[in-house]
């Protein structure tokens, strides 16, 4: 059963800000980093969420492009129900022989040479930053320490990643900010030539910009600033975290690209919502990484790498990219329409693969919550985008379901208008 438009209105707060700001339940004992939407989710399956009054929810968010398998996958959940029967945690103190069958697999379909396991985006991309650093100093470079990153970039929320990002609102109050980086606009070579020093270490790039606004780097660019790390001796770093395993079309977005990085951070999708992160990485740029120089309690435990295991799966079997790349266009294609039939809400739209940002004319938040209304869910990200990022599972008539849904909404926010 769904919500009637009436009774979904009626659950959040006619002004956006305060779904985002705000928290809902002044009585949890949670601590008020989010500001929550008022419902709850009991159960998942395929594309779609349940709350506990079995309203019916199409997640086109999928926790912030991390359950792109959709929800209760079975041969994710038999694959955890075995290894729960097993064992959870025995720490790397010890070989895990899930963590080798993983990093082997991603070997195989990768650049890379060796992983490391963790535990989210964040600690993905602090290992990018380790490896590029170590190298440097393995090689008889410790002075060469500074990272280049692009404007507009999200690493994570560590005081190192939120350094890297630069966003001044996500580093108030938090004391004197890391050193080691410097911030230079998209898609300007010049800029980056230019940032480039006797102490810079590596650049740090996005292929797709996520939570920046959904900003697709040009493949030009990315081969420029491959060229350049070559010709300076400093790594590639490339954050796949949103990117990766299978958003694009590939498993990888660099595939697209043409450009292979030295190290590469995964997570969200990695696990579909077990929480794993890893950090890939050619031997030769890795080389600093020896015994202490970076651990992880509880990274690439049996649990998560099972998850993970199961992940790849699925998405290394025959034609699975193909079919996420057919209904990318099938999607795109209803998209267009339902855009220019409504000009005073959306703007445009740009992104790679399931990845979709909907520029707004309106505020985006207030787009996210009419949809909601309608049964869909989605996320807003910077430059007023609302961001489309279903499961990569989704049919034809889960597009349907969608547009049809956006068609809705549209038509309520030009009628509120």
């Amino acid at each position: 059963m769904c919500l009637t438009a009436e009774t979904r209105f009626s659950l959040w707060p006619s002004n956006p800000e305060s779904n985002r700001r705000r928290p809902v339940n002044s009585t949890s004992k949670v601590m008020p980093t989010y500001g929550r939407v008022e419902i709850s989710f009991e159960k998942g399956e395929g594309p779609y969420l349940f709350d506990g009054e079995d309203n019916r929810y199409l997640d086109f968010c999928t926790g912030i492009a991390t359950a792109s398998l959709g929800h209760a996958h079975p041969h994710l959940v038999q694959a955890l129900t075995e290894q729960a029967g097993k064992v959870w945690h025995t720490s790397n103190l010890y070989r895990i022989p899930g963590q080798e069958k993983l990093a082997e697999r991603l070997v195989e379909n990768s650049f890379a040479d060796l992983v490391f396991f963790c535990n989210s985006g964040a600690e993905a991309s602090e290992s990018c930053i380790k490896v590029a650093r170590k190298y440097h100093s393995a090689n008889g470079h410790p002075e060469r320490y500074r990272i280049i990153t692009i404007n507009g970039a999200f690493h994570g929320r560590t005081l190192g990643t939120l350094a890297a990002g630069g966003k001044p609102e996500h580093l108030d109050g938090f004391g004197p900010v890391v050193e080691g980086f410097d911030h230079v606009p998209a898609g300007n070579i010049d800029a980056m030539k230019a940032a480039v020093g006797p102490e810079t270490a590596a650049i740090f790039v996005e292929a797709v910009q996520g939570e920046g606004g959904v900003n697709v780097m040009d493949p030009n660019y990315l081969k420029s600033i491959r060229k350049l790390c070559d010709d300076e001796g400093i790594l590639l770093l490339m954050d796949e975290v949103q990117t990766g395993m299978g958003r694009t079309g590939t498993l990888f977005a660099y595939e697209w690209e043409g450009v292979s990085p030295d190290v590469m951070g995964l997570a969200k999708a990695l696990g579909n919502g077990m929480p794993i992160g890893a950090c890939l990485a050619t031997r030769e740029a890795a080389k600093g990484m020896t015994p202490g120089t970076h651990g992880s309690t509880y990274g690439g435990n049996p649990l998560a790498v099972a998850a993970a295991n199961a992940v790849l799966d699925v998405m290394l079997e025959d034609g699975f990219f193909d079919r996420v790349k057919q209904i990318t266009g099938y999607l795109n294609q209803k998209l267009s329409g339902v855009i220019d039939a409504h000009p005073d809400v959306i703007e445009s739209v740009r992104g790679h693969g399931l990845l979709i940002g909907l520029k707004c004319k309106v505020a985006n938040l207030e787009l996210v919550d009419a949809l909601r209304a309608e049964g869909v869910l989605t996320v807003g990200a910077a430059d007023n985008i609302v961001r489309l990022i279903p499961p990569l599972i989704i049919t034809e008539a889960h597009v349907d379901e969608a547009m049809a849904a956006l068609e809705r909404a549209c038509q309520a926010l030009e009628s509120a208008s």
